[in-house]
């Protein structure tokens, strides 16, 4: 990734070994370059060495360097292609292969990726990171394919063809930016030899009410150097920028260190370098960058090579108190096993809740570096490391996250297709979710759509809307101008109701989806004007005691009455046309009983009786008749035919019940 080189260059140990061939004078210029970091100028030393070279294992060895330090420089497509010229060569160490295939993982060609990596397997089956790749390509093809709802775009007004990267926002309503830059208007006119560009400044910019960014300013020279300065950030005042400076000199590449400077008024003080490096001596070999400040901001989290005490790997993120001022107190304390890897570990961020977010390329990812967000889990510890997935993250490099306050919105930096030249910055925002609610209503009986529907909802949030079902029984909850009806976590009550129907209640919730959903209901309103039918409840031969299952077919109309308070009905059991012997009063006695079994089952659940006339019906109202009956063929269809007669119906008698008043009277014969 070129901004870790950039900022970082010194973090970066040489790749390969040169004592395996005699090294002629450009080789050893080159190596040189490359072990300063300088990859730009090595590629074209070697280049050249392979030229004037005529050994063809030593020419095979100079294809692999280049195509090692297009990797160091972050060109991948152009390493994938100097690595296969080294296969091609027949460069004696495998691990070119295993390189063909990161390279190729890195432009997102996951199932090219896969195969090659295969490929290396075959020639270095022992070696786990074959299958650590694949795994990551089939990971990494999941995401792509099923991203999360993050947008994000590339943030046009303060990109160039150079480098940008890296923004702070540098005033308290976050409308200001600072970020780095190699653009033309950079400091000092030499060329960085890590990269062939100009050395980074900071740049400062600003957005009007319409969004627009101002052309972006370059820092004064209090900060800015002929060496690089980049990866700000500020204090919650607005009043202390933290930023990393890698100073320059002809030939050399010298360690960076974090700087701090007091803004005064537009301008800022002139830079002071916190004491970070924890070995005495190695000044020159260590190197810390990337600051980022706790949410109390009494702690500096940062990256450096130290290798001391818990040392991961590669660049590793440490932690250290700081006073008011920014001065660091005490020692500095490795993140620990759980954030650092034995790779690099970059650009973290602390959000406002405490969380960390940091770019890596340790952790399981999608290519080149990813961004991955740790839970805080004590003071000053993070752990439980997720990544960021697509789109935030990509096969390309993607690091140095920023939110914007609390909202879940900011920049972060990419070298992905789509911008315009190297690294560029990114914005991204987490779209609001849209919810809709629609549906038709249906007359129960006649299954046409109803018109003149009330439907009524309420919210968890104390909101609530109606609308009334048009000609063709429908409704809907769409975007009402800037307001949406169905909001994000919120659960919703639903009430369809017309005079003469039964009510039908019903919920939505969108409380924990992920996804836009427009829900789609039909409801069916039974007309009260004649029996209304209920699941069937079964009684045995002569008996009127409620068998379990219909218990539960009560259950149908226990919420009639609940959703329906205002109702009061004509409970109404049946009996078959077959004369019973164990009652005096006949099929009219146990249909009466029937009646009134299902009564007190509803009591017991609560329903007040004032509101249920139980009446026994007989057999008067056969739903097949004895004539049909007898037509049947089997004995078996008889007996389905009496036990569909054996049944229990409701009437609604009135519609005006209220609590306390007058016990209905069973109509008289």
């Amino acid at each position: 990734m070129i901004t870790r080189k950039i900022l970082g260059s010194l973090l970066v140990s040489l790749l390969f070994t040169t004592a395996a061939f005699a090294q002629s004078r450009l080789a050893e210029e080159a190596d040189q370059a490359f072990s300063k970091g300088f990859y730009f100028n090595a590629i074209e030393l070697y280049k050249k060495a392979y030229t004037v070279e005529k050994k063809a294992s030593t020419k095979a060895e100079l294809i692999f360097k280049v195509a090692e330090s297009y990797r160091a420089l972050g060109d991948v497509q152009q390493a994938q292609v100097w690595y296969e010229k080294a296969n091609k060569a027949q460069y004696d160490d495998p691990i070119s292969y295993f390189y063909v295939a990161e390279m190729l993982k890195q432009q997102g060609k996951y199932p090219d990726a896969i195969a090659a990596y295969n490929k290396y397997k075959e020639k270095k089956p022992a070696d786990a990171r074959a299958d650590a790749g694949i795994a990551a390509c089939q990971m990494a093809q999941k995401w792509k394919d099923s991203p999360t709802r993050y947008s994000v775009d590339p943030e046009v007004l303060l990109n160039t063809p150079n480098y940008d990267f890296t923004p702070a926002f540098a005033d308290k309503k976050n409308e200001s930016v600072v970020f780095t830059s190699t653009r033309p208007a950079a400091t000092g006119a030499n060329t960085d030899g890590i990269i062939g560009d100009a050395f980074s400044d900071l740049f400062t910019s600003t957005r009007d009410r319409q969004g627009k960014w101002s052309e972006p300013v370059k820092l004064g020279l209090e900060v800015n150097t002929e060496g690089n300065e980049g990866a700000p950030i500020f204090n919650s005042k607005r009043t202390l920028m933290f930023f990393t400076r890698c100073p320059s000199e002809k030939k050399k590449v010298l360690a960076c260190d974090i700087w701090v400077s007091k803004k005064v008024g537009n301008n800022f003080s002139e830079p002071v370098m916190l004491a970070l490096k924890p070995a005495p001596g190695k000044e020159d070999t260590i190197t810390v960058g990337h600051p980022a400040l706790t949410p109390n901001e009494d702690a500096l989290v940062f990256a450096t090579n130290w290798r001391g005490a818990g040392h991961k790997g590669g660049k590793d993120l440490y932690v250290v108190k700081i006073d008011k001022d920014g001065k660091p107190v005490g020692q500095p304390v490795n993140l620990g096993a759980d954030v650092n890897t034995s790779k690099d570990e970059l650009f973290p961020f602390v959000r406002f809740d405490g969380s960390l977010y940091f770019a890596s390329n340790g952790h399981a990812g999608m290519g080149g570096m990813d961004m991955f967000r740790a839970e805080k889990t004590g003071d000053n510890t993070w752990g439980q490391v997720e990544n960021l997935k697509a789109p935030l993250n990509s096969a390309s490099d993607d690091f140095a996250i920023v939110f914007d306050g609390e909202n879940d919105k900011g920049f972060f930096t990419s070298n992905r297709p789509g911008g315009k030249g190297q690294d560029d910055i990114w914005r991204f925002y987490m779209p609001d979710m849209v919810f809709a609610l629609q549906g038709t209503t249906y007359d129960k009986k006649t299954n046409t759509p109803l018109a003149g529907v009330k439907i009524s909802v309420v919210g968890t949030n104390g909101s609530n809307f109606s609308a009334i079902t048009d000609e063709n029984g429908g409704f809907s909850f769409v975007e009402n101008g800037k307001d949406r009806y169905i909001k994000e976590g919120v659960s919703y009550s639903i009430i369809a109701e017309k005079e003469g129907y039964l009510v039908v209640k019903d919920q939505i919730t969108t409380v924990g989806l992920t996804e836009s959903t427009t829900f789609v209901k039909e409801y069916f309103l039974e007309p009260t004007g004649g029996p209304i039918a209920l699941p069937q409840i079964l009684y045995d031969v002569d008996q009127f005691f409620l068998r379990p299952e219909a218990k539960d077919s009560l259950e149908t109309l226990y919420q009639t009455l609940v959703d329906n308070p205002n109702i009061v009905i004509e409970l109404r059991s049946h009996t078959d046309a077959r004369p019973t012997r164990r009652y005096k009063g006949g099929n009219k006695e146990l249909s009466q009983n029937r009646a009134q079994s299902c009564v007190n089952y509803l009591v017991e659940k609560g329903i007040d009786p004032a509101r249920m006339v139980p009446v026994g019906m007989g057999p008067d109202e056969p739903v097949v008749t004895m004539e049909q009956i007898k037509k049947m063929a089997t004995k078996e269809e008889q007996e389905a035919a009496h036990q569909r007669n054996r049944r229990t119906d409701f009437k609604v008698l009135r519609t005006d019940y209220v609590p306390g008043g007058a016990a209905p009277q069973a109509p008289k014969n």
